[in-house]
This record gives C-alpha cells, structure tokens and sequence, in this order.
C-alpha cells in the first residue's frame, strides 16, 4: 500500500556552531527517500539550514535550545493531524530547569530514553507520534500507543566517531498508521567542524 505522505525528519543540524554545513549526503538522501515534506526537530541554528532543505521539500520546523537567532522565532511545538493520525513535532528539551537538571543527570547516569519520554509527553499528552531531538539518540519506540521518534542528529551522534549522523523517515497510511525508519548517513565524518570524507 502506498503511504498518503512521506516525511522526512531531521533534527539537530547545529550549522554553523558545531559544523561548518549540512551533512553533505542528506539532501541527496531526503530525495531518495521521496519526502514529501520535511520536519525539522530543533537545533537548527541557522535559517539557511531551512532554505536548503526547502530545496527538496516544504519545511515545518519546532524550536530548540540553539535557535535564539531565528526572527520570527520558532515555534515550541508544531502539531498536524495526517491520514487520522496525530503528529506533534518538539524538541524535547523541556523548561529551563529541566534542560540543565537533565545536563547533570546525563553526565551521572548517561542516556535514558525515559527522560525525554516524560518530557516530551508532557507537551504533546494527547498525540498519537511524538517528533522530537535534543538527545542526538535516534529512536524509533511504540510506548503505550504512541511512536516516540527520534531522528537521531543529523550532524553529530549521540558519541561524536563512534555514532553515526542520521535523518528519520515516517511513512503516513490511511487509518493512523505511521511506520519510522532511521537511515544513517555515511561516508563523511566531522574534523575540527568540517566534513571530510572517510577512508575505507
């Protein structure tokens, strides 16, 4: 069965604070894909970023906790209702406090999906998939009747070398359905903020 829509979903692109660019497969790999159109789950940080994905399809964009320079500015949380499914598009950060209380628990307990679950159930209770980034982490995660989803960092992962950059990719069906799909984008890593190609 054909999917009603295709989106692409990318979050966490950090051009220019923590790369010079945008992945230099992404583009091409949104194409192969065949989106329809783009989410964009926060850290975007420039609107460039925006424009250059506009080339491949239109761009729905939530705020994060790198996107002060954004006029008009973000918005916190993006929702739409597609095929009967509803979809809500966040960060995942959450308030001010939890941002940095989170920073203290991640360097003393690391990386728990039940974390950002919490937080991001709190801004979107009644969503049937939940988008979000933040953690670099990508998840693709049914939870109590809902599919939490994470693309994951499309500049940097979760372990700069050790986990790779990658985008999502969510498949809309009549009836509700929503199926996930993480791609990894391969071939380049980050040097001192640039991208060059891999060997071997």
């Amino acid at each position: 069965m054909e999917p009603l829509i295709t989106l692409g979903v990318v979050a966490d692109t950090h051009v220019p604070d923590r790369v010079n660019a945008l992945h230099p497969a992404l583009i091409e790999s949104l194409r192969v894909q065949g989106v329809q159109r783009i989410l964009h789950a926060g850290d975007v940080c420039v609107p460039a970023v925006l424009d250059e994905l506009e080339q491949v399809a239109p761009v729905s964009a939530a705020r994060g906790n790198r996107d002060w320079m954004f006029t008009p500015a973000l918005p916190w949380a993006v929702e739409m209702e597609l095929g009967g499914a509803r979809l809500a598009l966040v960060h995942g950060q959450g308030s001010f406090l939890r941002y940095w209380w989170d920073k203290v628990l991640y360097v003393l307990q690391g990386y728990r999906f039940e974390r950002y679950r919490n937080v991001v159930l709190r801004a979107c209770p009644h969503a049937d998939v939940i988008i979000y980034g933040h953690t670099h982490q990508a998840e693709n995660r049914r939870e109590g009747g809902r599919l939490f989803f994470n693309p994951g960092s499309a500049s940097l992962g979760i372990i700069p070398g050790r986990v790779p950059p990658s985008f999502g990719v969510l498949r809309v069906y009549t009836g509700g359905r929503v199926e996930g799909e993480i791609h990894v984008l391969k071939g380049w890593k980050v040097q001192r903020g640039r991208w060059v190609r891999e060997i071997g």
